[in-house]
């Protein structure tokens, strides 16, 4: 597959411009880049969903116009997303074979026919996972597999992964790049979109870096390193490596006693679960998407019930208050869902950078609100956080998810806060974005704030973390100081496998 001098525009914004890209049979091939480089809008045009305004599209030579993605899948092209697209409910095999259902005499299903094949498909590229059971009960690593064997289905030779190791934990990751190389080996080539560049440089084959919309280089793993990449991507020296001094903590902000929180299918989600977080400390919490984190991260920031349990700032209680009791209690939050919770996407940037404050001053003056004000405000935070817009009016919905997480973290950290809840504060940001987020997470502490951070990301945690608290089926099951804790440890904790992971620890 190869694409050649693709430029897309939209108004106001050149998001690529003369784009070459060649994927050779069998090999992965990565795609880097910072937020707004251009990566998403290159994997649209490819994958039919954006027509290009120049270039075009050859599959095995021959030039290609996509209508559509069934276009595309038809061509041999299939896409992974970041945020699976399965039917919770269905079984494997259904999801399997949504939209291409084998059909037989008189229009009937053929659904021992598609199962047959995915058991095929399955034991051909050892990704191993039971058709009959239904995906709401599997794990994200068996989700992610089934979304695979999705695309194999409809005979994809190219597969594109969007941040396919986002949930995963250190094993899974490894799993998952067995089941990269076997594909691989079976000539099937992939597209692996990533920030983690440790991950880059372990799997790719070659690598192409997107710098605001251009491609500035394409290189193979033996002939770079880490840190070129990081400049490549960013333009400018990044520092890989947080530097913070050890955690000088003082009193107790946050308590948690006992704390039982429900999900919607009214399961306990947060099961007993109780912990501390002191000024000038970071707390990070440790986990597999799916155990407990995001009802927890809601129920100390007032979005969800509690059913249990106490939740106390500074000796206030708050079980069951309101998002604005947490606000003025002095909590800051960077949800982890930056649409539902972190953005009203109609709204421009500017209010949405007060979304929380709008009513203070100097954004207004009794109920006369200060519109200059809000966009001076708005201009200053777009300058020192990196927004990537064409204007402060411009409505979020527009923004990369990178740049709307941006939005959220200016407007968190601008104001003071007594305790930080941080929930996947860098999902989806490029290294020079994660560098400076970092080190205002670690600046809030250094001034006396108590952090909780929760994140999926593994080298995050262990960069960030002055303790280190892992949750599994909605307990802590282990706390550790970052002194003690190793990225194995922490990923058998992660899986539930307490005995190995305190061998591991020498415990």
């Amino acid at each position: 597959m190869e694409l050649r001098g693709i430029t897309k525009r939209f108004p106001g914004v050149v998001a690529n411009e003369d784009v070459d890209l060649l994927i050779r049979p069998g090999e992965v091939h990565a795609l880097l880049g910072e937020n707004g480089a251009g990566k998403t809008t290159l994997m649209n045009v490819l994958y039919g969903l954006y027509h290009p305004d120049e270039g075009q599209i050859l599959v095995s030579g021959k030039p290609v116009v996509f209508q559509s993605p069934s276009d595309a899948i038809a061509a041999g092209i299939g896409m992974v997303h970041q945020h699976f697209m399965l039917v919770p409910v269905f079984t494997v095999t259904d999801n399997v074979m949504l939209g291409v259902e084998p059909t037989g005499f008189l229009g009937f299903l053929e659904r021992r026919k598609a199962r047959a094949r995915l058991v095929e498909l399955s034991q051909r590229f050892g990704l191993t996972v039971n058709p009959d059971a239904e995906v709401e009960d599997l794990p994200v690593g068996v989700q992610q597999r089934v979304e695979i064997l999705k695309a194999l289905y409809r005979h994809a030779s190219l597969l594109i992964l969007d941040e396919p190791t986002a949930v995963l934990t250190p094993q899974e990751t490894e799993e998952l790049f067995g089941v990269i190389r076997s594909l691989t080996d079976a000539g099937t080539s992939i597209i692996f979109i990533s920030h983690k560049l440790k991950e880059v440089m372990a799997i790719a084959d070659r690598i192409t870096v997107l710098r605001r919309g251009r491609v500035v280089g394409t290189v193979a793993p033996a002939d770079t390193s880490e840190q070129q990449l990081a400049t490549m991507m960013v333009g400018r020296e990044v520092m890989l490596v947080v530097d913070k001094d050890p955690a000088e903590t003082g009193d107790v902000v946050l308590s948690v006693e006992d704390l039982v929180v429900r999900d919607e299918r009214g399961h306990n989600a947060v099961d007993g679960l109780s912990m501390e977080v002191r000024t000038g400390e970071i707390l990070a919490v440790a986990g597999v998407q799916g155990n407990g984190q995001t009802e927890l991260v809601e129920a100390v920031t007032g979005i969800r019930p509690v059913v249990s349990g106490t939740i106390q700032v500074e000796g206030q209680e708050l079980a069951n208050a309101s998002p604005r009791d947490y606000l003025d209690a002095g909590v800051a939050h960077v949800p982890e869902d930056r649409q539902k919770y972190g953005l009203v996407l109609g709204f421009p940037i500017e209010l949405n950078m007060v979304l929380n404050t709008f009513e203070k001053e100097p954004f207004s003056h009794g109920i006369v609100i200060d519109y200059d004000a809000i966009r001076e405000n708005a201009n200053a935070l777009i300058r020192q956080f990196d927004v990537r817009t064409s204007s402060p009016q411009a409505p979020a919905s527009t923004l990369s998810g990178g740049n709307q997480q941006k939005v959220i973290i200016a407007r968190e950290f601008s104001h003071g806060s007594k305790l930080l809840v941080a929930a996947q504060p860098t999902r989806g940001l490029d290294v020079g974005s994660m560098e400076y987020i970092h080190a205002q997470i670690v600046k809030k502490r250094d001034e006396g704030a108590a952090v909780l951070l929760v994140s999926t990301e593994l080298d995050e945690i262990m960069a960030l973390g002055d303790r280190i608290a892992v949750m599994y089926q909605g307990k802590i099951i282990g706390v550790l100081d970052r002194s003690e804790a190793t990225r194995e440890g922490i990923g058998l904790l992660m899986a539930g496998r307490t005995r190995e992971a305190a061998e591991v620890q020498g415990v």
